[in-house]
C-alpha cells in the first residue's frame, strides 16, 4: 500500500468508491449517486481551500480508498479545526487501508497548523464504524463526545 496525493486522474475511481457509499451505507448523508460533474467541483473546491485529497493505492495503481478534510464550519472559532472523511473500497475493507488514510490526514492536518480533527460516524453502518471509533482512539487521539 502506498499514500499518494490524489489528482483529478482519480476521479473515476473515488465516484465509484463514494457512490457506492451513497448507495449502500448511512456513511454519506446523501441519496442520489453524485456525478462526475460533482467529483470536478469537489476537486476544485479542495484546491481553492488547500484541503488535500489523499489515496491509497496498491501496487498496480488501483486507488483503495480515500480521504480529505475540509471546513467544519466557517465561523472565526472554527479555523483550526476541520472536518474530515475517509472511504474505502468494499473488497479492500478491513485491511488497514482507512488506518494508513487516518494517520497521513492527521499528519498533513498538524503541518497545516488545525489542531482539531471532525468526524461523523453514523452507528447504522454495520461494522465500520466501530472500526472507525477503535482507530482514532489508536491514533493517540481523544474524542470528545458523540450525538
Amino acid at each position: 500500500m502506498k499514500i499518494i496525493t490524489c489528482d483529478n486522474s482519480f476521479s473515476d475511481q473515488i465516484l465509484s468508491i463514494l457512490n457506492e457509499a451513497i448507495l449502500n451505507s448511512t456513511a454519506v448523508y446523501d441519496y442520489k449517486p453524485r456525478t462526475p460533474e460533482v467529483i470536478k467541483a469537489w476537486f476544485e473546491a479542495k484546491r481553492r481551500g488547500n484541503f488535500p485529497v489523499i489515496g491509497v493505492i496498491n501496487d498496480p495503481g488501483e486507488l483503495l480508498g480515500f480521504g480529505s478534510y475540509g471546513t467544519f464550519r466557517a465561523w472565526p472559532g472554527y479555523k483550526y479545526s476541520v472536518e474530515h472523511s475517509i472511504y474505502v473500497e468494499k473488497r479492500f475493507r478491513g485491511q488497514g487501508v482507512g488506518a494508513k488514510l487516518l494517520e497521513e490526514i492527521i499528519h498533513r492536518a498538524r503541518v497545516q497548523d488545525y489542531h482539531v480533527l471532525i468526524g461523523g460516524i453514523d452507528s447504522k453502518h454495520g461494522q465500520y464504524p466501530i472500526a472507525s471509533a477503535v482507530r482514532v482512539s489508536t491514533c493517540g487521539d481523544n474524542s470528545a463526545g458523540g450525538l
